[in-house]
């Protein structure tokens, strides 16, 4: 394992469970407040600004040479080979709304390649961590992909995009032909634990469209390190992206095909 990787790792890990600890002390609070973004449908709480705020001024002491790119705060101006790239609460949503199904997402780019992803629930305690090349783990415990070879036995899950009104591109079309032909749908409303959840075999596989990068950094390289086949759905909508082990990539793909 590369020293360097090994010891961001380590400090990725610190600040994500610290970063929890601010969550949970915000979490079902009468305090909490909470503001809109482009729609009523995109959230952004205390918390997260709290969170971003005590991350970044983490990686800037640790790291003053890597530049950081987060939700809430966009990308600095700084050139370096390293990047940060955070989500300070992915699913804030559920975390507005008291359910317990949401993280923190940090992933670390080296020359444009994710190297490291953390991604780590507070509120059920599950810590997910990848570095490239040495395999996805749970709480220190390997982890690896669905074993499943047949979408009538499969558990997938989704997401829909914020501009789910505005855009018809809403994937709504996708989950009505899915859904018919799985054992299980779901939608949890957090795109980086649905991807850990994939990763872990919880989820057979999961798709969404127009997701951002900081959604997705981490859990992508959790997911591949875990034997999740990671493939695009669209060029024209963010992060779109369907992730499963390779036995039902091809009829995932054929039922996530666009309309014509």
């Amino acid at each position: 394992m590369n020293t360097d990787y090994t010891q961001i790792l380590l400090h990725a890990v610190s600040i994500a469970r610290e970063a929890g600890k601010i969550q949970l002390a915000n979490f079902r609070s009468a305090r909490l407040q909470v503001e809109t973004k482009g729609n009523d449908y995109d959230l952004v709480t205390a918390a997260d600004k709290a969170c971003e705020a005590y991350v970044t001024e983490r990686i800037r002491t640790l790291y003053p040479s890597h530049s950081i790119l987060s939700e809430e705060s966009g990308t600095d101006a700084m050139e370096s080979e390293w990047q940060w790239v955070v989500d300070p609460i992915d699913g804030t949503t559920n975390f507005k709304s008291g359910l317990p199904y949401f993280a923190i997402s940090i992933g670390v780019k080296h020359h444009g390649e994710t190297v490291v992803g953390v991604v780590f629930a507070p509120r059920l305690d599950e810590l997910y961590t990848a570095v490239k090349g040495e395999g996805a783990m749970l709480n220190g415990e390997p982890i690896h992909c669905s074993q499943c070879t047949a979408l009538s036995q499969a558990v997938v899950c989704t997401g829909f995009p914020y501009d789910k009104a505005e855009n018809a591109d809403n994937n709504i079309a996708e989950a009505v032909r899915v859904i018919p032909r799985v054992r299980g749908f779901r939608r949890m409303g957090s795109a980086s634990l649905d991807i850990c959840y994939a990763a872990m075999g919880v989820f057979d596989a999961f798709w969404e469209l127009n997701l951002h990068v900081w959604d997705v950094c981490a859990a992508y390289l959790i997911a591949a390190e875990s034997g999740c086949e990671i493939h695009s759905l669209r060029e024209n909508r963010g992060e779109s992206v369907l992730i499963a082990p390779q036995a039902l990539v091809a009829p995932m793909l054929e039922l996530l095909a666009p309309e014509v």
